[in-house]
């Protein structure tokens, strides 16, 4: 008899991927089915571990994907499977997230359960639009009512009445489609038309919207302007702060959904970056930093190291490789004594100097060519020198150095490895418009991205053409026109000119161009570009 799993139900929060609370986020990692809904970020869905069960339970305005008995089935029958599940819920589950029923038919069933809370929406959102839900100068109370019951109900549980009569801020959740009947309601029972009224879309997220009126003419303006949900109604006075206080908004960043390509334990420079300026990191590594697929030659290069002049290092990531092989083979960093240290740039000369280590040589330009031209200077023709990089590393700097009569040894310090991991989560968001701009730090990261958003459209052109609804021709050639299309009105920032040119050859318009080849260069110049609002 299978042991008896257990279910997590979780408060992922009102949106932003980094609001979820750090049990909601170890309910994440110790999964092995997570059931969500639409109102939980794209970006906190691209953190579930690898191999987790994902299971889309969400409910639309209009339709039940899944009805909510067969939701409390699934999680009891997961759970009987022996298996740990995470409920992840839009806000906090208990408010009007239909958390008791789901726990309810835990309880029936015997299955282990715990309630994680959420920040709900209720609070954040309207704090994210500058909004307090209470303030000593306007009113020290506020009420939260579902915005979703029916207006033709015979007998309605919502207290109408001292709703409109107290001066309470009144929040309606889920009730943008109700609108009318909300303001109706509160004018019938005597709340002034004047009283402000504020209507904030998927708050606390990029796609964050705010729409300002008064109880007189809200349900006109929403109207007129085709305002959709999901949506927070706050109504009271406020509301009247949110000009002075709307922070969010305000970011140069906000409304930005950015994709960072580089190895995700590389990623969280960028991606905390662009979530302080106000917009929303989506990591989708494209490359993965493993050992060499041979470790020989840099061990023997090690045993051998007093016999070069010179080691050269090319990234941050070949340095940590070198030492680490030094450290596993116990070799003492005083043999590096008598060898002179260049450095490609300044992050691979930081990564030295952690070590203890001073390059003498730093390139002012950080490319293969400007560190080729100043080794040059230097190195004599006899010299020995010794390459650890990347496995797939260009072959200009060696080149160089060879012609001018060095001996260079090359060996691999590690490999970068293909990812596709996420590509079917990615090309949703491309498909639906969600993506405002992708980086690349390293012509790999370009290379695989394109190549792997080729592979995962190649299915789908497959299945059309089986459909009759693409003409027969290479499934390779469509896929490549397919990626072109979903890519032309995205901006591409690179780190550097050599990722660039690698974009543009593979058919990619770069918008965005770091004059300095460094993560705080393609920061720079992605908020110069981008940047329109002050913080």
């Amino acid at each position: 008899m299978n042991r008896i799993g257990k279910v997590y139900l979780v408060g992922a929060g009102p949106g932003d991927p980094n609001l979820i609370t750090v049990k909601g986020k170890q309910c994440i990692e110790r999964a092995d089915v997570i059931l969500y809904d639409r109102l939980v970020s794209p970006s906190l869905l691209n953190r579930i571990p690898a191999g987790v069960e994902k299971v889309f339970v969400g409910k639309l305005p209009d339709r039940h994907v899944r009805p909510q008995e067969e939701i409390n089935q699934l999680l009891v029958d997961y759970a009987l499977q022996g298996k740990i599940v995470t409920r992840l819920k839009g806000g906090d589950p208990f408010v009007f997230g239909r958390g008791g029923e789901e726990a309810e038919m835990l309880a029936r069933h015997g299955v282990p359960f715990e309630i994680v809370p959420g920040i709900t929406s209720a609070i954040a959102v309207p704090a994210y639009a500058g909004i307090p839900v209470t303030h000593r100068d306007y009113t020290t109370s506020f009420t939260v009512v579902t915005g979703h019951e029916h207006p033709d109900k015979e007998h309605s549980g919502i207290q109408w009445q001292q709703i409109a009569e107290s001066d309470n801020t009144a929040i309606f959740l889920m009730g943008v489609g109700q609108i009318r009947h909300i303001t109706e309601q509160l004018l019938h029972f005597g709340r002034s038309e004047q009283t402000p009224v504020a209507l904030i879309r998927w708050g606390t997220r990029v796609e964050q919207r705010t729409l300002t009126g008064t109880l007189g003419m809200i349900a006109d303006m929403v109207e007129q302007q085709r305002f959709k949900g999901p949506a927070i109604i706050v109504i009271g006075d406020v509301v009247r702060l949110r000009e002075q206080l709307a922070w969010f908004e305000k970011k140069p960043l906000f409304g930005k959904r950015m994709v960072v390509t580089r190895a995700r334990q590389q990623a969280s420079q960028l991606s905390a970056w662009i979530e302080d300026m106000g917009g929303e990191a989506y990591e989708c590594p494209v490359i993965a930093i493993c050992p060499p697929a041979d470790e020989k030659p840099m061990r023997e290069a090690l045993q051998n190291i007093r016999t070069f002049q010179w080691v050269v290092f090319t990234s941050a990531n070949g340095v940590d490789s070198f030492f680490s092989m030094m450290r596993r083979q116990q070799v003492d960093v005083r043999s590096l004594a008598a060898v002179k240290i260049a450095a490609i740039g300044e992050k691979t000369a930081e990564a030295l100097q952690q070590r203890g280590i001073v390059p003498e040589l730093v390139p002012q330009e950080y490319v293969a060519e400007a560190l080729a031209d100043a080794l040059l200077k230097v190195v004599q023709p006899t010299d020995r020198i010794l390459l650890p990089r990347a496995d797939l590393a260009r072959k200009t700097l060696p080149t160089l150095l060879r012609q001018h009569g060095c001996e260079v040894v090359e060996v691999d310090a590690y490999s970068t490895k293909k990812v596709t991991d996420g590509m079917e989560e990615l090309l949703e968001l491309l498909q639906t418009g969600a993506v405002h701009l992708i980086t690349f730090t390293s012509s790999s990261t370009v290379r695989n991205f394109v190549i792997g958003l080729q592979e995962t459209l190649q299915n789908t052109v497959r299945d059309e053409q089986c459909h009759g609804e693409l003409p027969e021709f290479s499934t390779e050639d469509a896929a490549a026109k397919r990626v072109q299309e979903l890519l032309a009105h995205v901006k591409i920032a690179c780190i550097g000119p050599i990722t660039a040119d690698t974009a543009r050859s593979m058919g990619l318009s770069v918008q965005i161009q770091a004059e300095t080849y460094t993560i705080e260069g393609l920061t720079e110049a992605i908020l110069h570009n981008e940047g329109s609002k002050g913080v």
